[in-house]
């Protein structure tokens, strides 16, 4: 029989021993969490089915969170357009033929407030994928919780924030790292005094996989980053446990699933022994991986698309058995397209046929004493610390991406996975073995082209209608504080409550900061 490894080079044997396994590990919920971060796991309750939404309008994306919580989701996860993942507004020239495209245009606090319309805050959570205008994101939706009467300290979800990702894998990026960093730090803070149960950060390897990373380096990848977050929030003289229980993570979640779940096992113990020895925290919450699990988009094929049930379906058990403590399952027509409604509710459903009829959530780290999934998760951990040694040497994760070390490693293990896909060494069911002559046709989701006029009309209102030079005050006042070094996110909160746009206070920290361009690399 011919060599089998997994994605990240690491050889599977035929059989596995119980030597092979090493030692055993101690309970859930007790340090280094390798089994997961809570003594029963999902007998207590069910991880949060948190599926991403997000297109056109606020008033159609508000529709389809009310229908999704009306089936059974128990948490929102609102996708972003590129203008507003960009800070520009919907009529700014560069957003042309993009806005509402891939996620809902939100162009100030009129929007956020449509969006959340007949939604409660203080019973729902809410994570944003939004990561270089995340602050602001964030400030607009206490802003519409203000409106509803709901106080800051009742309100719980996530804001991804995780800057350094961008550079390295994704690229809605807008400022330099190291102010972006101070943004991240200033958000930190400013939600430890006033956004107590909010997730700062939800720093994220699904972009990194996604992109091409193997398995150990989404991990070795994403930890070094939240290293890099944890120093920068420490040198501003922020106490560890108290910003570090609300730092959070998100992965991705691919079809090699012994691998996967291993991945998931693996991250969480090095991230304990991260924040114990090298950062010297003393809160068992401080110590506790906790992710969102998104299946693997760039897993699902065009071709057959149906088969993508299936895929998405062993991406989010693996998950599940990895410990995770929210999930998202894709569409089955996402390589095609936004998903339709009806494509929405089976991911849906997905979860929940998992999680009430499946009988994995009975017990916590179900594959725990697997001879191959221990010793996987040992080889995983292995070789991420070996990638984070490197990293530590150039000077941590900033230098690593502004080097351009990291995006080459990504861009690497992508090349290799993709020789392995056109030599047929790796399978795709449906594209390079068992294809069919005849192409499979689903229905597919139509999005509002009238989007972009509307958002451009109601730009043109607002701003006709406000006080424009209390706007014109407040951005002055964030000048000032982003030229200096108090929190920017108390002076951004003003401008945005006198209706400034996420364009306009986006605008004013690209004067003062600047604007990233990558090196181009040949």
């Amino acid at each position: 029989m011919s060599d089998i490894s997994t994605d990240s080079g690491i050889a599977v044997k035929p059989v596995y021993h119980a030597d092979d396994a090493g030692a055993s590990q101690p309970d859930p919920g007790k340090y280094p969490y390798t089994r997961g971060v809570y003594p029963t796991m999902y007998r207590g309750r069910l991880w949060t089915m948190r599926q991403y939404a997000g297109f056109a309008s606020a008033r159609e994306s508000n529709t389809r969170y009310r229908y999704l919580l009306e089936k059974g989701q128990t948490g929102l996860s609102v996708a972003f357009d590129l203008p507003t993942q960009l800070g520009l507004d919907s009529d700014d020239p560069r957003a042309e033929g993009e806005v509402g495209k891939v996620g809902v245009a939100i162009d100030s606090l009129e929007d956020m407030a449509i969006l959340f319309e007949s939604i409660p805050l203080d019973k729902v959570t809410t994570s944003m994928t939004i990561n270089a205008p995340a602050a602001v994101l964030l400030l607009l939706y206490e802003l519409v919780a203000e409106r509803q009467g709901v106080a800051p300290e009742l309100l719980g979800g996530t804001i991804q924030n995780d800057i350094l990702k961008e550079y390295a894998a994704r690229g809605t990026y807008i400022y330099p790292p190291r102010p972006s960093m101070r943004l991240i730090t200033d958000t930190f803070a400013y939600c430890q005094q006033h956004i107590p149960k909010w997730n700062t950060i939800s720093i994220s390897g699904y972009h990194i996989r996604e992109a091409g990373a193997t398995a150990a380096q989404e991990i070795a990848f994403t930890l070094s980053d939240g290293i890099a977050y944890v120093d920068a929030a420490v040198k501003a003289g922020l106490p560890v446990d108290e910003f570090a229980p609300r730092l959070s993570f998100f992965f991705v979640s691919n079809p090699n699933f012994l691998e996967e779940v291993a991945k998931f096992r693996a991250a969480r113990r090095m991230w304990a022994q991260i924040m114990k020895e090298r950062f010297g925290a003393k809160k068992d919450a401080s110590m506790m991986l906790r992710f969102h699990t998104q299946t693997s988009g760039a897993s699902l094929t065009a071709q057959q698309p149906l088969n993508n049930v299936v895929r998405t379906t062993i991406e989010a058990l693996a998950a599940v058995l990895g410990g995770t403590q929210s999930l998202h399952t894709n569409g089955f027509d996402e390589a095609l397209s936004l998903p339709t409604q009806d494509a929405a509710t089976l991911a849906l459903r997905t979860q929940q046929i998992i999680g009430y009829e499946s009988g994995v959530a009975a017990t916590a780290d179900p594959l725990a004493g697997s001879y191959v999934v221990e010793a996987l998760t040992n080889a995983v951990e292995a070789k991420a610390w070996e990638l984070i040694e490197q990293i530590d040497e150039m000077g941590g994760a900033v230098p690593a991406i502004e080097q351009g070390w990291v995006q080459s490693q990504i861009a690497d293990s992508a090349y290799a996975f993709q020789q392995r896909i056109e030599s047929g060494e790796q399978v795709l069911v449906g594209v390079n073995r068992f294809a069919d002559a005849q192409a499979t046709t689903v229905p597919l989701f139509a999005p509002n082209e009238t989007v972009a006029a509307e958002q451009t009309a109601a730009l043109a209102r607002l701003r006709a209608e406000r006080d424009n030079s209390a706007v014109s005050a407040a951005l002055a006042a964030l000048r000032q504080a982003a030229q200096g070094d108090e929190n920017v996110l108390y002076p951004m909160r003003a401008a945005l409550k006198q209706l400034a746009t996420i364009g306009e206070v986006c605008g004013v920290l690209r004067e003062v900061w600047g604007e990233y361009r990558p090196e181009v690399r040949l």
